[in-house]
């Protein structure tokens, strides 16, 4: 199956990172692609062979789907991989640049409904969206 590869570089610890991509708290801050959706509820069991699940929603209550999978592997504070429930794999990688800089980079698996650029586009823009919110906060 085909991956995408998104990445960014966040101007945070990878300990803050970390912290701001797994705990719920912070996830319902920026797992969205743009500023008319939301992710009212996240649960987040991180340990390998622990669920998780985001719900995503448009704000005008349009549309919402729960982001759901399995963690595979967890190593703190350097990667996290997971099966989704539609059977697509994904790896997260932290890595640490220095003392306040952290590089993270997701490979995904593509579903077979939309264009890739389009699924690289969505997840792309939540990794800045997430990069955005651990800067600012």
């Amino acid at each position: 199956m085909k991956t995408i590869h998104v990445e960014t570089i966040v101007h945070s610890p990878v300990e803050k990172v970390w912290e701001y991509w797994n705990t719920p708290a912070h996830i319902t801050r920026w797992a969205f692609a743009t500023d008319d959706w939301e992710a009212p509820h996240a649960e987040n069991d991180l340990r390998e062979g622990g669920k998780f699940m985001t719900r995503m929603s448009a704000k005008d209550g349009s549309v919402s789907f729960d982001f759901t999978g399995v963690y595979t592997d967890v190593v703190l504070y350097e990667k996290i991989e997971y099966t989704m429930d539609d059977g697509r794999t994904v790896s997260i990688a932290f890595e640490k640049i220095d003392e306040s800089t952290t590089k993270v980079i997701e490979v995904f698996e593509m579903e077979s409904e939309n264009p890739e650029e389009m699924q690289r586009g969505g997840w792309q823009a939540i990794l800045e969206n997430f990069k955005k919110y651990t800067e600012t906060n």
